[in-house]
């Protein structure tokens, strides 16, 4: 996390331009006092250690661009929606992609099978930015089923989730069926169907739960992209969201904002990663917590 910290400070410090580089004909004056104000007149290792010192009260300072407001309350207020948009689409990703991957499995080399494996390829070479468009084309413009933008009815979650969840979705798919392949060929499975047991038996208690175990790896990964990649989902579809002030705070060089945001999404994604590892040893009975 230090590491993150200190690349991601330098970092924005070098980016060209500053915050306020952008106001229109600023008197010099004007600009001393504003540097001033926020301490960016100080020596760029000062200031470091004063974030630094901040942070470790978890402070993470007033935002450059929103003078009115800290970056804690921004976060506040816009991380809920981020949050909602993402557990939506890891929803769907989990539900289409399971789902299919079981049933290619189960069907191989049908006609379902390779239907499920097309869309899943369709799912992974298109991305989010070309995807969204063409939803809000299909579904917003010339159905009108739903708004092409904002974030104010429940129908205003479902494209935005689709086309987050759709791309995760495609290699959950070709995770689980690859898992489930390996599973479905094993001893033990052999041994059930000789003993009589039913198919839905076969794949439900004894095959999902290790053909689970490569996708329980993935969703480590994948959450952190769902997180990152609502960036784009936000700008598209003009959501309220904390991606999006990311987006707008890298193009105003709002340092503290840019910083709070990466730390934020760090913290998460390695408390995710923890998350990951201890479910799939309680899948896997050959791993153990020691």
């Amino acid at each position: 996390m230090l590491l993150i910290i200190t690349a991601t400070f330098f970092m924005v410090r070098f980016v060209p331009g500053g915050p306020f580089t952008a106001e229109k004909a600023l008197a010099p004056e004007v600009m001393r006092n504003l540097e001033a104000h926020y301490g960016l007149d100080q020596p760029l290792w000062k200031q470091y250690l004063n974030y630094l010192g901040n942070l470790a009260r978890g402070d993470l300072g007033p935002s450059f661009q929103n003078s009115s407001r800290t970056v804690n309350e921004i976060i506040a207020d816009t991380l809920p929606v981020s949050l909602e948009l993402g557990g939506l689409a890891l929803v769907v990703a989990l539900v289409l992609g399971l789902s299919f991957g079981v049933l290619a499995a189960v069907k191989r080399n049908s006609a379902l099978d390779y239907l499920c494996s097309s869309v899943g390829m369709v799912g992974i070479c298109v991305p989010t930015f070309v995807m969204g468009p063409l939803l809000v084309l299909c579904f917003a413009l010339q159905l009108g089923w739903f708004n092409a933008s904002g974030w104010y009815e429940w129908s205003d979650r479902v494209l935005p989730a689709l086309t987050l969840g759709f791309v995760y979705a495609a290699y959950v798919m070709r995770l689980t069926r690859g898992g489930m392949l390996e599973v479905l060929n094993q001893d033990y499975i052999r041994t059930a169907r000789a003993k009589g047991a039913s198919e839905a038996r076969i794949i439900f208690k004894h095959a999902l739960r290790g053909g689970l175990l490569p996708v329980v790896s993935f969703l480590g990964p994948a959450i952190a992209g769902i997180l990152t990649g609502s960036f784009v989902i936000e700008t598209i579809f003009q959501i309220p969201g904390l991606g999006r002030q990311f987006v707008n705070s890298a193009f105003n060089r709002d340092y503290t904002l840019v910083l709070g945001t990466v730390i934020l999404y760090a913290t998460l994604i390695v408390l995710l990663n923890l998350v990951v590892d201890i479910v799939q040893v309680w899948l896997n009975p050959k791993l153990k917590f020691e």
